[in-house]
């Protein structure tokens, strides 16, 4: 039978066990680590479920006995870690950007990461019989996990040698950790040596400086990998909204505005006498004003996710509903197989978390009068929003996968309806106007992370059941990966931010680059600039027709039938980031693409989704360090600063993870 499972009901392998508790939480902390780093760098997060799949596989092979059901317990839980950090990273530090926090506070931050990501299993426990036996969605990311974890065979003991991974497996392992050394060497010589330039940039004139170019390429391995895996067709938008905002955006507005640009950059010599370094400050207030378009694609993009799912929640509704009504009919029969958390306790989580989410928007509302009953309509919201938008994640999860999950559009959405409601109830005077906007991004993060860990859970429900393992059992490990990555989240963020700046200055490393942090940074405009602290208007008009455009040529596109479409949100993260990010994004989705073309579609992904993964890992994971060791030693990292053939040195590194992964995959 087709649908038979790898694992069949009838047997009983070692499945939940301490060791894979115990390696599914350090995995989830880990990965979590890594993904927020390149997250808050680029706004884009990618699937962990495949490289963590391998690493589980690796691992597993040093104890005398493992199976495929434990190396699916460890996946499970280690992916949570990724999308629970793609929820936190979009939505809380713009708490610390509006400075409603000092820092990333570390009991605030478990208790929105740990209520949004336990709410956002619980919400889809009912959807997995529907979405995953009966519709047969397609799950993408979960299929491929599967896949993966089939290489390593059913069963390995060392007391039986014939039960032994297969050679692919090993090899799997093997180049995950191959390409991290490579992506964490290269990262050390560049933010922790000074060796490697992590960028090159240009800004110049033309024409008597009636034309201004700037432009730049970020030399990071790390964006090689993100740009291999999301695929050439976002890959090209995201660049494509890069050249909208910088090579097109900046020296237009600079044609059509360059008294105010120079007031703004605080130029006021004469042309002929300004420096490179003023050229400069022209450029970044041009860009500055230009990334806004970005911001206005962004909100028109997420309105527009929440109408085009309006069918697949009502299917999705429907669906739970009809699950839960089998459950009941069939109570008595469930296989193995099909033991999900039965729903009493479902609605049991559901219920306890009332409490603790109570009390946390009583304490984001301080000290503001009526903050008893807006704490409870808060409560109310995150529970209707949770539910509707963790359905929508779980569907589309089986539609489109993880990694191309609009979370951030539907964030969005809940910002500026969320805000609305509460300016209607609070209105925008004294406290209400500074501590309603801080209730807004409590309930956006815990909205965030539910969505995330919901399609998270769905993936992860579906390798599952092509594997045979014990639905409840992945459950309770979700649960697992999230209280996992809660806890090392906020400390990872506080690095993060004492190292290099999260959508600011960092407070004790002033002279390092920032981290971008832009759905961060658009949730911070949305909820102040909605509750009246002012929204620069004219650049997000333009970012509106901008979404416009792009709207109906994706609707034409669809209507065609054709693999090159044009979602929103992608090209308008493109804006909203530095064009350099997007540069080296999109040569690793040309290079996905020539790789699918000569050696087909299975084969290039299989090999080069690890590599990729490995990449990104490595990098990430030794920024968090290098953030460590700049904390630690304020003025000496770099150790060398401002090599002379840094830029040359990285540009070569670059270039050799480009033939790397082209080799390699």
């Amino acid at each position: 039978m087709a649908d038979q499972p790898l694992v069949s009901p009838e047997r009983n392998l070692q499945e939940l066990t301490v060791k894979a508790l115990l390696l599914g939480a350090f995995l989830s902390a880990v990965l979590a680590a890594a993904n927020a780093y390149i997250g808050l760098l680029v706004g884009l997060t990618v699937s962990a479920s495949i490289p963590a799949a391998a690493t589980s596989m690796g691992l597993l092979r040093l104890f005398r006995r493992s199976s495929i059901l434990e190396n699916n317990m460890v996946q499970t839980a280690a992916s949570a870690g990724e999308s629970l950090a793609a929820g936190i990273i979009f939505t809380l530090p713009a708490l610390v950007m509006m400075k409603a926090w000092a820092g990333y506070e570390w009991g605030p931050m478990v208790t929105i990461a740990i209520l949004g990501g336990v709410l956002g299993v619980a919400f889809t426990i009912p959807l997995r019989r529907a979405l995953i036996v009966e519709a047969k969605l397609a799950f993408p990311e979960g299929v491929a996990t599967a896949q993966v974890l089939k290489t390593g065979g059913i069963e390995t003991d060392k007391d039986h040698p014939e039960w032994k991974p297969s050679p692919e497996a090993k090899q799997g392992f093997k180049s995950l950790l191959q390409a991290a050394g490579i992506g964490g060497a290269i990262k050390l010589l560049e933010a922790g040596l000074g060796v490697l330039s992590g960028g090159v940039a240009a800004t110049k004139s033309f024409f008597a400086g009636k034309w201004l170019f700037t432009g730049d390429i970020t030399l990071s391995p790390a964006l090689l990998g993100v740009g291999y895996i999301v695929g050439l067709n976002i890959a090209t938008l995201v660049f494509m909204g890069g050249v909208i905002g910088t090579l097109i955006g900046v020296p237009l507005n600079w044609a059509l505005n360059g008294d105010e640009l120079a007031q703004l950059a605080g130029v006021s010599s004469a042309m002929a006498d300004w420096s490179a370094q003023d050229w400069e400050a022209l450029a970044g207030a041009s860009w500055q004003q230009c990334r806004r378009i970005g911001v206005g694609a962004m909100m028109v993009g997420g309105l527009w996710s929440l109408i085009t799912l309006a069918k697949p929640l009502w299917q999705g509704v429907k669906a739970s509903l009809h699950a839960y009504r089998e459950s009941k009919t069939n109570a008595g029969k469930v296989l193995r197989t099909e033991f999900d958390i039965p729903i009493p306790y479902v609605g049991l989580m559901i219920l306890v978390s009332v409490i603790p989410l109570y009390f946390l928007f009583l304490n984001a509302l301080g000290e503001y009068s009526e903050r008893y009953w807006i704490a409870a309509v808060m409560t109310v919201l995150m529970l209707v929003f949770g539910f509707v938008f963790a359905s929508v994640a779980g569907y589309m999860a089986g539609l489109v996968g993880s990694s191309n999950n609009p979370i951030s559009g539907v964030t969005i959405a809940t910002v500026i309806v969320s805000a609305l409601i509460l300016l209607q109830l609070m209105g925008n005077e004294g406290l209400a106007g500074t501590l309603g906007p801080i209730a807004v991004i409590y309930l956006a993060g815990m909205i965030c992370s539910a969505a995330a860990i919901a399609g998270d859970n769905m993936q992860d429900l579906k390798c599952g059941h092509m594997v045979g393992a014990t639905p409840w059992r992945q459950q309770v490990f979700q649960v697992v990966g999230v209280a996992a990555a809660a806890a090392a989240i906020p400390w990872v963020l506080d690095i993060l931010d004492r190292g290099y700046g999260i959508g600011r200055p960092s407070p004790v490393n002033p002279d390092a680059t920032p981290l971008s942090a832009p759905q961060a940074g658009l949730m911070r405009d949305l909820s102040t600039g909605i509750f009246g602290a002012g929204i620069e208007w004219t650049y997000i008009y333009i970012g509106f027709a901008l979404a416009v455009v792009l709207i109906i040529l994706d609707e034409i596109q669809k209507k065609r039938g054709a693999s090159f479409r044009f979602p929103v949100l992608a090209v308008a993260v493109g804006v909203y980031l530095p064009l350099g990010l997007s540069v080296p994004i999109f040569l690793g989705g040309l290079l996905a693409h020539w790789q699918q073309k000569k050696r087909g579609t299975h084969e290039a992904e299989g090999k080069g989704l690890l590599l990729a993964s490995g990449l990104i890992t490595g990098e990430a994971l030794m920024g968090v360090v290098v953030a460590i060791l700049a904390v630690s030693l304020p003025g000496q990292v770099p150790y060398l600063q401002g090599f002379a053939l840094a830029p040359w040195l990285g540009s070569a590194g670059l270039l050799f993870c480009l033939w790397y992964l082209a080799k390699k995959s």
